[in-house]
């Protein structure tokens, strides 16, 4: 037995010395430590810190929130609570005063959540207080003069919840997005992270590639003694393959959730006088750009935050498209194709008193101007694009009629909208269409597989797809290698989660394998 523990350990100094001899060839380490900058902030801090948790400005309550061990101590001075805490997260009517010269700063409750129980995972208090600026001020300055003390710094609170083990980073993102969100698309998708589902699917992968690790690290160490089954590698094999596919679909997203928690990048373009800024004030309903009869009024990029229909936007307002011989209207140019480059969503807008009377002239000229305000390409991304004709009040109700009837049957062209900024005419059907448009290009936050919402997640999950590709190249050359490959790409993964350590490695080695026996 006292011989089999030694090769056991013998077994696991291989791997350390393995592992620090790689790295010191320039391998990255494996550390999976949580991404924030600064000191770390833990539980065992003597430090208790407090802030303001309601938002600033005048408003009927404020809450104050205080966590540390010196939360107690303050509770009990600045309350009166002569006989000790109140009951476990049980509201307290009662004077708050100030701990030096006893002088009431204002009545209100008081909450207490001793630990673990409460947010940050430390015992914590809350003073529910009148939301007037005066009083806050007071009742923070009281809490200043507590010994122990002192202002909470950006996100601490948080900090300590995640470093307590109360929320993962994704949770810790997703209640960031909470806080931030300003349309109802934003605030499903940022609840739903929130609750933990991104960061369980990412757990998941996790476990799934510290086995995978924790297999090949056995295999290496300990197969020329025969004591690791048959088929380790097989199964290895198996799982790393169904993890790149997994992880391939989970990247194929077409950036949705980035997407609704930045906003749909809507772009107005077209020729001159077209309506474009019109548009944009009709939309956002103030004079946001400026209109005038006078072709190129409009040289720099307009820019608009909307909400269409629960879905943030980012509505971009651009110079009219023409050759010029003045700089500044160039630029302005440039600028529009630009943004015409990076936008989600175009709206090509078009004046239809400039439209051929027949309807396949017509169609034949508006594919023609596609081809010339979209990306230079063999083909325009009509699905990416809508048709805007404006000015609708221009023409006889007849024709408007036939235009839009017949344009509905041409194939090759993206969705068609007439319209009239002046008279408001056909604006609720354009609103509709951009609606449905803009939803299919951030998906519906609460269906299907939880999706991408950070460029840093996208990111580490291209580095864990690269590094199991290591894997898959190294299996028969350099198992070594090919392990690295594995701990490479928990090492991104982990950078997602935050939480995966090198000790467990060592516990799926002795829990999974009858090493030994």
């Amino acid at each position: 037995m006292i011989v089999m523990l030694s090769s056991i350990y013998r077994g696991v100094w291989r791997a350390a010395a393995a592992r620090t001899l790689r790295t010191s060839r320039g391998t990255p380490p494996c550390r999976f430590l949580p991404t924030f900058d600064g000191p770390p902030v833990g539980l065992a801090d003597a430090d208790t810190i407090f802030a303001l948790s309601s938002g600033h400005g005048r408003c009927g309550v404020a809450v104050i929130r205080a966590s540390g061990p010196a939360s107690a101590t303050a509770l009990k001075c600045m309350a009166g609570l002569t006989r000790g805490l109140p009951p476990p997260r049980t509201a307290l009517l009662r004077s708050i005063t100030d701990p030096k010269t006893k002088e009431v700063l204002d009545r209100g409750l008081v909450l207490w959540f001793p630990a673990p129980h409460s947010f940050t995972g430390e015992d914590s208090a809350e003073f529910h207080i009148h939301g007037g600026s005066a009083v806050i001020t007071a009742v923070l300055q009281a809490l200043g003069s507590v010994p122990g003390m002192r202002p909470a710094e950006a996100g601490e609170f948080t900090r300590r919840a995640f470093q307590a083990g109360k929320l993962g980073l994704t949770e810790v993102e997703g209640l960031g997005d909470l806080i931030h969100a300003e349309t109802e698309a934003q605030r499903r998708q940022a609840l739903r992270q929130m609750s933990g589902e991104l960061g369980q699917l990412y757990q998941d992968w996790s476990h799934r590639l510290k086995r995978c690790l924790a297999h090949v690290e056995a295999f290496i160490d300990f197969s020329e003694d025969e004591l690791i089954e048959d088929g380790v590698l097989n199964h290895v094999d198996r799982s790393v393959c169904d993890l790149q596919e997994e992880m391939e679909r989970h990247l194929k997203d077409e950036r949705r959730g980035e997407r609704l928690r930045s906003g749909v990048q809507v772009v107005i373009a077209g020729a001159t006088n077209a309506g474009k800024s019109s548009l944009l004030n009709t939309l956002c309903q103030r004079p946001a750009a400026i209109v005038s009869p006078i072709a190129g009024t409009t040289r720099d990029v307009v820019e608009t935050a909307l909400d269409i229909g629960g879905f943030p936007v980012l509505l971009s307002d651009t110079a009219g498209l023409r050759e010029s011989p003045d700089l500044v209207e160039r630029e302005g140019v440039r600028r529009a194709r630009e943004r015409v480059e990076q936008a989600d969503l175009t709206l090509v807008v078009v004046d239809c008193a400039h439209l051929p009377t027949e309807a396949q002239q017509a169609a034949a000229f508006l594919q023609g101007h596609l081809r010339s305000v979209l990306p230079t390409q063999e083909q325009p991304e009509t699905d990416r694009c809508l048709l805007v004709l404006n000015k609708t009040d221009l023409l006889p109700q007849e024709q408007r009629q036939k235009l839009a009837r017949e344009l509905g049957r041409v194939s090759g062209l993206p969705p068609v909208s007439l319209i009239s900024c002046h008279t408001d005419e056909g604006l609720q059907d354009f609103l509709t269409v951009l609606h449905s448009s803009v939803k299919t290009l951030c998906g519906d936050p609460l269906s299907g597989a939880p999706t991408l919402t950070q460029a840093r997640h996208r990111a580490h999950l291209q580095q864990c797809f690269t590094a199991l590709a290591q894997y898959q190249q190294y299996r028969d050359i350099d198992l070594a290698l090919a392990a690295e490959g594995v701990r490479l790409a928990l090492t991104s993964l982990g950078r997602i989660t935050g939480r995966v350590g090198a000790e467990e490695i060592l516990d799926i080695i002795f829990k999974d394998f009858c090493i030994g026996k």
